[in-house]
């Protein structure tokens, strides 16, 4: 935490919370997204690509203990929304997190939260459209159609959703959550089935002796465990939706704390409840990165077309997150937009009360995708996932930071903390922050991706710096109405 911040906490005016003026990018918008559609959009987070499809991965080569990383991660993630849907109801804002940072830590805070969070979402765009085409290849029906092609079709199609209505949004994203949740349960029901009959599945009798006879809960040691932590994080990446789409709710005292107490008992069930039914149905072994590990199981035990039925709900999941990655960005630059740390015509608005300036500029990073699926189809993938790592653990860094200055801010008498709270602070901050630096660290232990991805921070750090002295005399112009402060 800065002694800037420190300072302007306890200099700050008191002023109750009901008081606080808005954030000036908030203006316009309408409040159209309904409690399910919220609801959703909080199970579309913390269910994706990263259950459907890494986990094989993972098993493979963690064991069953991979249950004890998704637990683990799934309580930190829970702890980050926890603290994020606070700050909601102190203010619901469009601009979320980037909106607080201006607020607690000033506009320089602000500045890098919304570009590393544009950073995470432009990055996992380019992963979501290369899977999209990944995943449409697997029909030979698609076959002989370039991967790039592909890329930007679904690029095209998302781009249209977003731009006609938030509505629309949320509905798309309603039935996305519902055809992944539905999966889950039919396949969590059949693994159910398959260890109450002990049926066998592929010439393996299920249940504990799986796991005891294979090598335990720790096959290969514990340092695989460890080292699966930072992709396990990036499997929850999106649960800060939850922030981002209570600005366009008309009631988010009521559908935040609902949504967001609802992830935790998700994770253990979803998450945590799929990874010990794989676990128990086939070894470790037999599961691999290059398919999902429910297809794995379901093709043993010859359930017809169970490739075909899960690469769809892959692929809807993909969808969803190039959807939501959308959605936020857009919010989130129109944020910056009106504080001047953001190009200007980010801020616009079309007659259906969508920001589509920053969606654009989103789609415009995607198109550069498009470009990098063209020229190497088979490294687009891994490339921009891990430089996506990177935007979504410092934002959650920084909004646990956010939610540090906001309780010091309230232990001052400085303003008033809404009854919905994270438990703990500020031991629950600080063990979150340094879990997730922790993790950032583990991607050194990774030679041919992780490493290299590290030696972007301080080109990252760099373009950041150069950035803010570009756009610091617009910031202080936008600013010089509303505070003395320097920005600069």
């Amino acid at each position: 935490m800065s002694k800037d911040a420190v300072n302007t906490a306890v200099a700050a005016p008191r002023e109750p919370a009901a008081q606080t003026p808005a954030d000036a990018g908030d203006a316009g918008y309408s409040k159209d997204l309904k409690a399910r559609h919220v609801n959703m959009i909080a199970i579309g987070g913390a269910i994706g690509t990263g259950l459907f499809l890494g986990a094989g991965g993972r098993l493979h080569s963690a064991g069953p203990a991979l249950a004890l990383a998704y637990l683990v991660c799934g309580v930190f993630a829970f702890f980050v929304v926890r603290a994020l849907g606070e700050l909601v109801l102190y203010r619901p804002s469009s601009g979320s997190f980037v909106s607080y940072s201006r607020e607690f830590l000033g506009e320089k805070g602000a500045y890098v939260a919304g570009w590393m969070y544009f950073l995470n979402w432009s990055t996992t765009g380019i992963a979501d459209i290369t899977a999209i085409a990944l995943y449409t290849h697997y029909w030979s029906l698609f076959t002989d159609i370039p991967q790039w092609l592909l890329a930007l079709a679904a690029l095209a199609v998302v781009l249209a959703v977003n731009l006609i209505s938030v509505k629309i949004f949320g509905e798309m994203e309603f039935w996305f959550a519902i055809v992944k949740v539905a999966t889950l349960v039919a396949f969590m029901l059949i693994g159910v089935f398959l260890l109450a009959t002990r049926h066998e599945v592929g010439g393996t009798t299920p249940g504990l002796s799986v796991i005891t006879d294979n090598g335990g809960l720790l096959p290969h040691g514990a340092m695989p465990v460890v080292l699966v932590m930072q992709g396990v994080i990036f499997a929850y990446a999106a649960l800060e939706l939850v922030g981002v789409a209570a600005g366009e709710t008309a009631e988010p005292e009521k559908v935040v704390p609902r949504a967001v107490n609802s992830i935790m008992w998700r994770v253990g069930l979803f998450y945590c409840g799929s990874v010990v039914l794989l676990a128990l149905l086939l070894p470790g072994s037999v599961y691999s990165g290059d398919e999902s590990p429910f297809v794995t199981v379901l093709s043993k035990i010859g359930v017809p077309a169970a490739g075909d039925v899960m690469n769809l709900v892959v692929l809807t999941a993909a969808m969803s997150s190039l959807n939501s990655g959308l959605y936020s960005t857009g919010r989130i630059l129109r944020s910056m937009a009106t504080a001047g740390s953001a190009p200007k015509f980010t801020a616009r608005m079309n007659r259906s009360q969508v920001p589509y300036g920053g969606i654009l500029l989103t789609c415009a990073v995607c198109v550069l995708g498009v470009g990098l699926n063209y020229l190497v189809p088979s490294k687009a993938f891994e490339i921009v996932l891990n430089v996506a790592s990177l935007g979504i653990i410092s934002t959650w860094v920084i909004i646990m930071v956010c939610h540090l200055v906001f309780v010091r801010r309230a232990r001052a008498g400085l303003l008033s903390r809404p009854g919905f709270r994270l438990p703990g602070s500020p031991v629950t901050e600080i063990a979150t922050i340094a879990f997730l630096l922790a993790c950032l660290g583990l991607m050194a232990d990774d030679p041919e991706v992780g490493r290299k991805t590290l030696l972007l921070v301080p080109l990252i750090a760099a373009a950041l710096v150069a950035g803010w002295f570009a756009v610091r005399r617009r910031v202080n112009a936008s600013q010089a109405d509303v505070s003395p402060a320097d920005v600069s």
